[in-house]
């Protein structure tokens, strides 16, 4: 061997791989892992999926209300890392001058294999910074559908997704106060995972049996 042959530097490829392992390795400090299970024949590999919603009112916009509802199919993974997140901030406002300041964010994620490994980080945070009397929700509902084998969400499925999505983006829209936004909030989070329910029922058969899986933190000031 050359003892005196030149390192090389690192490749693009490998840098990218080690920031990728440092980015997994940060969320896992804050997740709850949860078991999901997949197929053996289909090519394996990796997958990272992120959502987050973030709402600030304030003396400039006294109103701010954002929702957001994704559907990520991650297809056979043999690794995945899933975050979602809502944050509401509240800032210097007054009982006389309020401000409302609320984020939902609903995540659904499909995926399929065997003992793959998941690491699943949900969190949704309201803060009130000097704002007497203001309103601030944080909503974040996380479904983590995991199938032994391949899966797709069907037409009829999406479709009935679709119209959940449209009825949250009016509840998100609305000027009811936050602890019946948060109300309603759960009553659509039930009908999501009735829907993926009844999805995962019709899925191709494995070892383990399909399930969903669900997620929620809500925070919100004053407390509800």
């Amino acid at each position: 061997m050359n003892q005196h042959r030149k390192p090389r530097p690192p490749s693009a490829l490998s840098q990218r791989a080690v920031r990728v392992g440092l980015f997994a390795a940060g969320a896992a400090g804050l997740a709850t892992a949860v078991p999901a299970q997949a197929a053996t024949a289909a090519p394996r590999h990796a997958a990272v999926a992120i959502d987050q919603t973030f709402t600030r009112a304030d003396f400039r916009q006294h109103t701010q209300t954002k929702d957001s509802f994704t559907v990520r199919q991650l297809g056979t993974v043999s690794a995945a890392t899933v975050r979602n997140q809502a944050n509401a901030v509240g800032v210097g406002c007054s009982v006389d001058d309020r401000c409302r300041s609320v984020a939902l964010s609903f995540q659904i994620v499909t995926m399929a294999g065997e003992r793959t490994h998941l690491t699943a980080v949900n969190r949704g945070d309201a803060v009130n910074k000097s704002c007497d009397g203001c309103q601030t929700l944080a909503g974040a509902y996380q479904f983590v559908v995991s199938t032994p084998r391949p899966f797709a969400l069907d037409g009829e499925a999406r479709r009935r997704l679709n119209d959940i999505h449209r009825r949250l983006d009016a509840l998100t829209r609305s000027t009811l106060p936050a602890a019946d936004i948060k109300t309603r909030a759960d009553a659509l989070a039930a009908e999501v995972d009735k829907v993926l329910s009844e999805a995962v029922a019709k899925a191709p058969k494995g070892h383990e049996r399909p399930r969903v899986t669900l997620h929620r933190h809500l925070d919100g000031w004053p407390a509800h």
